[in-house]
């Protein structure tokens, strides 16, 4: 088995942190001396965005290497964050589309990653929000899966969309994925609510919580304004402090 560990990051719902997720982590695994590949699978580009690359100026991008074979090497970049980045543009709004009648789609993204095998640690898979062709195919692609969760009642509800979604790609393209866990973002650890939400879903799904809670900052909306994680726009804060202490852990664990 390859000695990278590939961790698709996904909710469909949007707004719980995710993109955040998949750079901080990705960038506090960096500090910890692990060679990191991050990979935008969401056209929006907010991770593309986040680690300082406008998605404009960008002629190639993952699309191409989905859709065209066009080598990572091609496309990828390197942030000033440690991490190599496979970008996104708009265009992978085709990709969806381009892939539906291709056969093998759901084996794209495990392609790309196995291409690459052995130059990186770890590879991370940022979903688009939506349990479409892309997120299949970072999920075939995974050992594990990683699930940010906003601690509000409604927001768990997509969980178990999503884990259906896991359970027919391990039957079907991935018998080896793993879900690794649901990571709670946004966290106010003042309320009671938050807790009672976080122990619901772990009853409710049989879950592991990643530890520890990432804490709501206003530091991490600053963060991608400034093209930067919030690990090095903040260095001392709870959240980014608390983003480092999860990927000790998943160091750890992987």
């Amino acid at each position: 088995m390859s000695s990278t560990r590939v961790i698709a990051v996904a909710n469909q719902k949007g707004g719980v942190a995710k993109t955040t997720t998949v750079a901080s982590l990705g960038t506090a695994l960096a500090e910890l001396g692990q060679r990191v590949l991050l990979v935008d699978l969401d056209p929006q580009a907010c991770l593309t965005f986040s680690l300082g690359i406008d998605p404009e100026d960008l002629e190639l991008s993952i699309h191409h290497v989905l859709t065209k074979g066009l080598p990572p090497s091609e496309v990828m970049v390197t942030t000033e964050d440690g991490v190599d980045l496979l970008p996104a543009t708009i265009e992978l709004a085709r990709a969806e589309a381009d892939l539906l009648t291709r056969t093998g789609r759901e084996y794209v993204v495990r392609t790309v990653v196995e291409d690459l095998d052995g130059e990186y640690d770890w590879v991370l898979l940022d979903c688009p929000p939506s349990l479409g062709v892309l997120t299949v195919a970072a999920l075939t692609a995974a050992r594990g899966v990683v699930i940010p969760l906003q601690c509000e009642t409604l927001s768990h509800r997509g969980v178990g969309q999503l884990l259906d979604t896991v359970h027919d790609v391990r039957r079907f393209t991935n018998r080896d994925l793993e879900v690794w866990g649901v990571l709670p973002t946004l966290y106010d650890g003042r309320t009671n609510h938050a807790r009672a939400v976080l122990d619901t879903i772990s009853e409710t799904y049989d879950l592991e919580v990643l530890e520890p809670p990432i804490p709501k900052s206003i530091r991490f909306a600053e963060a991608p304004a400034a093209g930067r994680t919030i690990l090095s726009t903040s260095r001392t804060n709870k959240g980014a402090t608390a983003y480092r202490d999860v990927a000790a852990n998943l160091l750890r664990r992987g």
